[in-house]
């Protein structure tokens, strides 16, 4: 080998050397600065932690603030919550269950009360203890009421002749008022009928005849509906509440309990929707402010697992009412008819009538997703009422009528404001003079 080969050979050893030198550098400069991200990563993560620690004890001061419980009421839950459930046999498998303390402090007691969606405001206040089932009305259905009224006034300014317009004109603002596009058009025919019969020719006379059969018609389906909830002859009465994410159901589940709870009856919560984030906590919250205990699994758990253990409690402890929080995942209507079908068929083996009712919770503001959604769990379950929350919040209080009208189930129960007490039992004469007040003419 000539000098010059050996001097170019090291040459491009010592090429290869650098480049090595510099890709293990460049190497070593990422993992550096991978592992900075990283840390910076986990630096901030503990931080927001922290401040979710800090946000979730300060909601826990001010919900201990906001509840009055008696020490003895506490007492009582405190220690019959601290049981631990045996080994339950549920669908030929072995299933270990325990109970979680429902006087645990929670973030989700900040969520409860901060107004998200799917969520009220549940702080009791002293004016929905004194105002009567009739003012309530009256203000829940505010919006919905001045709504019709001046769709309504609209409709009648335009009034020239009772023909196929003025029908179709009706019809119109019908649908427009969400009573559905079926009812409206049921409503339209009879009120063709009716305005030929009176022979009804003049803007007051036809106006009369339409708020009069309106009237008729809401008072016709609640005097055939029983509204009341369906109690068990003997032993507890289980109530199945389902419907989807987001419409009040566990707040529902949390205010009947209240209600019941006050009307001298032993009540139990079983929280069966384990798989919303945050669902077992905020049922834990409304427990531990209505002073009743609450059946819970972790996460993720069998919910049939959860309703074994409830209703076994129910029986061996005598309480007078079970009610049963479940899932609301429409995304495979399949898995959730499995579940809940598994869920009654082990309540069922405890207590052969039972449940007593399954109520279906519905968003008033939803209008007609609100029909969709009850025609949809229809077909999931055997639903035997309604429960419509949110009436205050919304123009769409026609939604009852056609939902009573399309699905024949009658309304159990309305939210008719944000407070502990404004869930009332359905009341037909309330709803219609609330609703149709503003255009009958005294």
């Amino acid at each position: 080998m000539t000098a010059r080969q050996s001097v170019a050979n090291s040459l491009a050893a010592a090429r290869q050397a650098a480049h090595r030198l510099a890709s293990q550098s460049a190497a070593a400069e990422q993992a550096a600065s991978t592992a900075a991200v990283e840390k910076a990563a986990s630096q901030a993560q503990s931080i927001e932690t922290a401040r979710q620690l800090s946000l979730a004890q300060q909601a826990e001061q001010e919900s201990a603030q906001s509840v009055q419980v008696g020490s003895a009421d506490l007492k009582s839950t405190d220690s019959v919550e601290r049981q631990t459930s045996s080994e339950r046999v549920t669908s030929g498998a072995s299933i270990s269950g325990s109970e979680i303390d429902s006087e645990k402090g929670s973030a989700v007691d900040s969520i409860v009360t901060s107004g998200q969606p799917g969520t009220e405001n549940t702080n009791p206040a002293s004016e929905s203890d004194t105002r009567t089932d009739a003012e309530l009305y009256d203000q829940g259905l505010a919006k919905s009421r001045q709504t019709l009224g001046e769709r309504f006034n609209a409709f009648l300014a335009n009034f020239r002749s009772v023909d196929e317009d003025f029908f179709d004109d009706l019809e119109e603002t019908l649908i427009g008022a969400d009573v559905g596009f079926n009812t409206a058009v049921q409503i339209t025919d009879e009120l063709r009928d009716e305005v030929k019969l009176k022979n009804a020719k003049k803007q007051q006379d036809v106006e009369n005849v339409i708020v009069e059969k309106l009237v008729n018609l809401y008072d016709q389906a609640g005097a055939s509906e029983n509204t009341a909830i369906n109690m068990a002859k003997s032993g507890p009465t289980v109530i199945f509440f389902v419907g989807v994410n987001g419409v009040g159901k566990t707040t529902t589940v949390g205010k009947m309990a209240n209600m019941y709870k006050k009307q001298g009856k032993k009540v139990l919560l079983a929280a069966a929707d384990t798989f919303r984030a945050g669902a077992i906590e905020q049922l834990q919250v409304w427990g531990k402010r209505d002073g009743v205990p609450v059946v819970a699994l972790p996460e993720r758990s069998d919910p049939a697992a959860v309703v074994f253990d409830a209703v076994q409690r129910a029986k061996q402890e005598n309480f007078d009412i079970l009610m049963v929080d479940t899932a609301g995942r429409l995304q495979n209507k399949v898995n959730l008819m499995n579940e809940l079908s598994k869920m009654k068929r082990v309540l069922t083996r405890e207590i052969p009538e039972a449940p007593h009712e399954v109520l279906l919770v519905l968003d008033a503001t939803t209008g007609q997703n609100a029909l969709n959604q009850a025609k949809t769990f229809g077909e999931i379950t055997a639903v035997t009422g309604i429960v419509l929350t949110k009436l205050d919040g919304t123009a769409k209080g026609g939604i009852v009528l056609a939902i009573r009208n399309e699905m024949h189930l009658p309304v159990k129960f309305v939210g008719l404001g944000e407070q502990v007490n404004d869930l009332r039992p359905f009341d037909a004469n309330e709803f219609v003079y609330g609703l149709f007040k503003g255009l009958i003419k005294e």
